[in-house]
């Protein structure tokens, strides 16, 4: 029997489909998400997939078609670019600087990706600047992908460092309250985490945020079903039935 490659610790989409590792395709999810509304909130558990969906996101956007062939949503979307502005907040480096600065640092990063230079300070009107400029550039509404958005709170729940949960949650408050008055820029906004904070702003503010946590239709879109299982990995199962 031979083996599949599988993406053991693997959260970049493009890394996964070039390796030749096994994909369960879960773009037919991609596809309803982006045809349907704009703002998204998806919660599951670490180590569940969240970040190689909000990769597959990126790279769907960046028109990386090649990367989609043999997909389901390979033929049902006119590929174009679009500017992308992503974040992961497990990998930010809150813990060693304050988490304004790692935030105000890595939107500098993103626009200079870009060519571009912000003339903002402040994480609020840095963000609303970036996608303003953005969209001016490329004329073309921007893509928004948070991943773990509620890392910074997670980690200091503990009752000695509540204070810096609070100190952090004022912070991430501030920063998310630019999305509603940017519709007119947004191509779409979708946002991860494990929790369900209110008083974080994307909550209270974001009212149109459709939270797909729990809708039954979205129930596959991480992990692997039995259905998949049954259809991605029949010779090891076999095996192990044996």
């Amino acid at each position: 029997m031979s083996i599949q490659r599988y993406p053991i610790g693997l959260q970049d989409f493009s890394e996964v489909i070039t390796r030749g590792c096994v994909y369960v395709d879960k773009t037919y999810f991609v596809h309803q998400l982006i045809t349907t509304h704009k703002y998204y909130f998806l919660s599951r558990p670490r180590r569940f997939g969240k970040s190689l969906l909000i990769s597959t996101f990126e790279y769907l956007f960046r028109n990386k078609k090649e990367l989609f062939e043999g997909l389901y949503i390979y033929d049902k979307w006119d590929f174009e670019e679009y500017p992308i502005i992503r974040i992961s907040f497990s990998d930010i480096g809150y813990r060693t600087s304050n988490l304004t600065d790692v935030i105000n640092k890595r939107l500098d990063e993103i626009a200079g990706r870009y060519d571009l230079t912000l003339n903002e300070s402040e994480i609020d009107k840095q963000l609303r600047e970036l996608i303003h400029v953005l969209y001016k550039k490329f004329n073309q509404k921007v893509v928004i992908l948070i991943d773990e958005y509620d890392k910074p709170l997670i980690d200091y729940l503990d009752k000695e460092d509540l204070h810096k949960a609070i100190e952090n949650r004022n912070i991430l408050k501030s920063f998310y309250s630019v999305l509603k008055d940017a519709d007119l820029y947004l191509k779409i906004v979708f946002i991860t985490g494990v929790s369900k904070f209110s008083q974080v702003s994307i909550f209270s503010d974001l009212n149109n945020l459709n939270d797909i946590s729990i809708q039954e239709s979205y129930n596959e879109i991480c992990g692997i079903s039995q259905e998949e299982l049954e259809a991605n990995f029949p010779k090891e199962l076999e095996k192990f039935i044996k």
